[in-house]
């Protein structure tokens, strides 16, 4: 098929290979416009800018893609589908006019479930037991068009937004292909989403990792794990951040019971328990026993190491 990829970051670097490997003639790619970064103002390309210009495709970044240079652009290419994988902007109808066979939209939830932004980590912080991939006919509503094929994945005990988002990323693609294989047969179906039973996964902000101890450990080691690697979820310990990226969950019954050998006090936020290879801290409910962190002006390590440097001791309060 003739294709028009629509990609910005790493997510949409296996989707752009799988379509390139499988034989199809990609037309264009678009991405974002590079941006500067650090102090120097170094000019970083997109993920996916890197990945198009190594096989040698022509790349396109418009600023905005209701600009009509850019919509002419793409009708006198006359694509038979234009795929979209995290592309960073909507697309107008004009757009969503021109291929054969339709806008071609992969998304990393089982729709209509966690439409928007950041379906993957709010699905480790919600604790699904289950997510999944799904390719679906692009409309002018935000993830709201026709389901076309769904893959599902279990989430593992440990699973971090990290893990999850490059096996999503490595299963949409598969998903991609045979989508348009079906698309190509004349064979693929239409699903309408019950509006119903969708829910809404927003953009994640650096924010929403503080950790408030008077949360349960449960709740709180989820939020840990789904924005592992970033933002990540961060406490204060001696005026200075301290991010953690892992943590371990002791329920209340062992919580308490180590709250009374130790006479720490039941403060949330409170370390409870220090050992050699990490140190617990007391939750509304529960406790979070802390093994992997990264102190602010510091490398990530394994609390075994940070605890070989830095004087963490029972009754010492972290969040303030």
């Amino acid at each position: 098929m003739r294709v028009v990829y629509m990609g910005t970051p790493d997510f949409a670097v296996n989707t752009l290979e799988a379509v390139v490997n499988a034989g199809h003639e990609v037309l264009m790619v678009v991405t974002q416009p590079d941006k500067e970064k650090g102090r120097g103002k170094k000019i970083m390309f997109t993920p996916v800018k890197e990945k198009a210009l190594e096989y040698g495709l022509t790349v396109v970044q418009p600023k905005r893609v209701k600009e009509e240079k850019f919509i002419e652009e793409l009708e006198k290419l006359n694509p038979d589908v234009i795929v979209v994988v995290a592309f960073g902007q909507l697309l107008p109808e004009r757009i969503l006019n021109i291929p054969q066979f339709g806008c071609i939209n992969v998304h990393a939830s089982l729709l209509p479930a966690y439409r928007g932004a950041a379906p993957i980590q709010w699905a480790v912080i919600d604790g699904l037991e289950e997510t999944g991939v799904t390719t679906q006919y692009m409309e002018k509503g935000l993830d709201t068009g026709d389901i076309i094929c769904q893959s599902r994945l279990r989430l593992a005990a440990d699973e971090t937004g990290g893990t999850l988002f490059d096996r999503l990323a490595a299963e949409g693609a598969k998903l991609l292909i045979t989508t348009l294989e079906q698309l190509e047969k004349g064979t693929a179906v239409r699903t309408k989403q019950d509006d119903s039973r969708s829910s809404y996964a927003g953009k994640l902000s650096k924010e929403m990792g503080f950790l408030d101890f008077t949360r349960e450990a449960v709740v709180l080691e989820r939020l840990i794990r789904g924005l592992n690697p970033w933002p990540s979820a961060y406490t204060r310990i001696n005026g200075k951040t301290l991010k953690v990226f892992a943590a371990d969950i002791l329920d209340e019954e062992h919580t308490i019971e180590m709250l009374r050998r130790s006479e720490a006090s039941d403060t949330a936020g409170t370390v409870i328990a220090v050992d050699k290879t990490s140190f617990t801290l007391r939750c509304g409910k529960g406790a979070l026993c802390v093994r992997n962190l990264q102190l602010e002006g510091k490398k990530r390590m394994d609390a075994e190491a940070f605890l070989r440097g830095y004087d963490i001791h029972v009754g010492m309060k972290l969040g303030e």
